[in-house]
């Protein structure tokens, strides 16, 4: 049971087990009644005000107004945030988001990349009781007004970097009344600054009493099976990762003394949820590094810098790492577990992370927008095999369900889909978003079908086989063809269009478009770009097509649609 704001569920590192078996066997979900995100992630911390919640540091622009330290940063580029002061910026924002008429259940746009304030936006807008939704600072004006429209959001956080995709989608988004920019903006008249906005505002802020069942964030999905959908997650769903945050990203080992980091966008489930926001309910720091695009050498520097002991990355940006030479210039032997996910691990990149970090242990993770963190490695109590990508976490229950009927009738060792059991997991979406059909459709007699095909051996190991749709994954990312399509389709120079993924050495798998140009237009490598551009500035910028192929027309189904199957037979795929 809880012990005040404790529960001790969730701290089963504290014993000793014989076998993952007994993990398993003995744990039990503890999920209070009332439970509210912010309260368990920074409040219960900040009477210790030496505890630190966030390191944040931007990548240096321009002269430095100050020297570096022996760290080799400008101190102008790097801040601290203890828990104290976290509490006291959350109260504040909160406080002036209740003053811009912000009230429960109400949305919030947080559009911000690796940096503090993204944290603080999303604390604040769970200490009204309101519903916070993360934007990827890649996506463009139309993706950007899909999803705040579709939610209804009245405010929104948003950083510099993205604020012209902002500022042109609010035109078409009376509901949206509020604006705060990060970083370094020119704010208009209907604008404020961060600074600004909590500048004036009482640091004390009583969190509104929420149940642990109520809203506390929407996360769309990467539209793979048409529109991108707005997952409800309910702030129970913080408790679900915690087992295989312990497993997979602790292995079991005691989080005090810990320094967490993903280089991955925090705007996704996978990084926010498989090591913010957990890192900080056990009360320990996170890295929010503002760098830009990925940089290897520069990932090595990071996890020296800030002796960085937890790291999450997609497998891409590993591979990237292990082209980095010379890495005994790096004093990186803090690194006791690198987590991944999105794509298969090899042995070559366990022995790699051994090598190179001294011993650390490498763990695959399993999971999806609707429900996370579900399969994992736990090398200190499971062996790794590869081609697979762990065990089920404690308090999860895996099957493989026939595709068709949603049964679990597929025996081990055979291809079905992988399901989850639904009721009574705290880590399960509520449901879609305004699409009451397309969740009854995810979820079935009993099971949450998570769409992609897979098997269970003999001991239960996992291995991940294929999406039942055409979704794409790219260095991780997923990519829904319809969207891209629609995009590529809105260009003048289109008549038609059709997306597949393709192989690629670097990213795993990367968007394909095949074009049936409109008349009058030449099948030049200037208008392949101009359809690539298109695409960029509408879209995410890792969903634009990095190969285009003009065809004088597509495969079609009798009702019309295209037939990617067919597609991917002629690039010899299937």
């Amino acid at each position: 049971m809880a012990r005040g704001d404790r529960l001790d569920a969730y701290q089963f590192y504290e014993e000793d087990w014989d076998s993952y078996e007994q993990l398993r066997e003995d744990f039990e979900w503890e999920v209070p009644d009332q439970f509210n995100m912010a309260t368990y992630v920074c409040d219960r911390w900040a009477t210790d005000r030496r505890r630190v919640a966030l390191f944040g540091e931007r990548e240096s622009q321009g002269e430095p107004s100050t020297q570096p330290d022996a760290t080799g940063v400008p101190a102008s580029d790097r801040e601290t945030y203890t828990f104290w002061q976290f509490r006291n910026i959350t109260n504040r924002l909160a406080n002036y988001l209740r003053e811009r008429g912000v009230e429960r259940g109400d949305r919030v746009g947080v559009n911000a990349p690796q940096r503090p304030e993204t944290v603080f936006a999303h604390v604040a807008a769970w200490k009204l009781g309101a519903v916070s939704v993360p934007l990827s600072t890649l996506f463009g004006p139309d993706a950007v007004e899909y999803r705040l429209d579709d939610c209804d959001a009245v405010a929104a956080v948003v950083d510099a970097s993205n604020l012209d995709s902002v500022r042109e989608a609010r035109e078409s988004l009376p509901a949206l009344e509020t604006v705060v920019t990060v970083g370094d903006a020119d704010t208009r008249d209907d604008e404020v600054a961060f600074q600004d906005a909590v500048a004036d505002q009482p640091r004390t802020f009583e969190t509104v009493a929420t149940d642990a069942e109520d809203d506390a964030i929407i996360i769309y999905t990467s539209g793979t099976t048409g529109d991108p959908k707005g997952v409800r997650h309910a702030h129970r769903m913080l408790l679900g990762h915690l087992p295989l945050f312990v497993t997979t990203m602790l292995n079991v080992e005691s989080p005090e003394g810990g320094v967490f980091w993903t280089p991955a966008e925090w705007a996704w489930i996978a990084s926010l949820f498989d090591v913010v926001v957990p890192a900080l309910y056990y009360g320990q720091p996170v890295v929010a590094y503002d760098g830009g695009q990925f940089d290897p050498e520069i990932a090595f520097e990071v996890i020296e810098r800030y002796g960085v002991t937890n790291f999450f990355a997609p497998p891409t940006a590993l591979r990237m790492m292990m082209q980095v030479e010379d890495t005994d210039r790096f004093d990186v032997g803090t690194l006791d577990t690198i987590a991944s996910g999105g794509e298969s691990l090899g042995q070559n990149i366990v022995d790699w992370a051994a090598d190179t970090f001294g011993g650390t242990t490498v763990h695959e993770g399993y999971g999806q927008t609707e429900a996370n963190m579900l399969v994992g490695g736990c090398t200190a109590l499971t062996e790794f095999r590869e081609g697979y990508i762990g065990r089920a976490g404690p308090g999860h229950e895996i099957a493989i369900v026939d595709p068709e009927t949603a049964e679990p009738t597929v025996d081990r060792g055979e291809v079905g889909e992988i399901a989850l059991r639904y009721e009574g997991n705290p880590v399960c979406f509520v449901e879609y978003w305004n699409k009451p059909e397309k969740t009854a459709g995810k979820v079935r007699n009993g099971w949450l079908l998570t769409e992609d095909l897979g098997l269970l051996d003999e001991d239960g190991y996992l291995q991940f086989k294929s999406r039942k749709d055409d979704v794409i994954i790219s260095a991780g990312y997923r990519i829904g063809p319809e969207e891209v399509e629609d995009s590529v389709a809105g260009h003048e120079a289109a008549a038609d269009a059709a997306i597949i993924g393709v192989p690629d050495d670097e990213r795993g798998t990367v968007p394909k478009a095949f074009v049936v140009l409109a008349e009058g237009y030449d099948p030049t490598e200037e208008t392949r770009e101009s359809l690539r551009q298109h695409v960029r500035d509408r879209l995410a910028k890792y969903e634009y097509p990095r190969d285009i192929e003009f065809v004088d027309d597509l495969p079609k189904t009798a009702t019309g649609k295209v037939r990617r199957a067919s597609l991917r037979e002629r690039e010899g795929l299937d």
